[in-house]
């Protein structure tokens, strides 16, 4: 048997700015953008590498737009890998990705924590 974690969802306010931020920012492809219904869409994207996903759900109601920004209570999300951390730190930084803190170099690798569009903490991740 072969099980991996393929998709994960992430809700926002707005399908559009959302696409606009992960592709355009973070370089992410935009694997479906699918209508549902009117209000509803499947919209998929991806880093370039790996099978992972983020399916970007549109906020549905009073719950799920106070989690904008907060799914985890504050911690960190999500973990972008990367093996090239100083080049992707420095096109973050310029694109205007809000780095909380300086890049640190640990003994697992480098790593910086950014906010996405909403304010989900993520770790910029090269693994030793």
């Amino acid at each position: 048997m072969s099980r991996h974690l393929g998709m994960i969802t992430l809700v926002v306010r707005d399908y559009d700015e959302a696409i606009a931020w992960y592709t355009k920012v973070l370089g992410f492809s935009l694997v479906s953008d699918t209508p549902l219904s009117d209000a509803k869409r499947w919209v998929v994207v991806a880093p370039e590498k790996g099978d992972s996903r983020l399916l970007l759900a549109k906020a549905d109601g009073e719950i799920q737009e106070a989690s904008i920004g907060n799914q985890t209570g504050g911690r960190v999300a999500l973990f972008l890998q990367t093996d090239d951390f100083a080049q992707d730190y420095a096109t973050m930084m310029k694109d205007g990705v809000r780095f909380l803190e300086e890049p640190r170099h640990e003994t697992y690798g480098s790593v910086a924590v950014f906010e996405d569009l909403y304010g989900n903490k993520w770790d910029l991740l090269e693994l030793k």
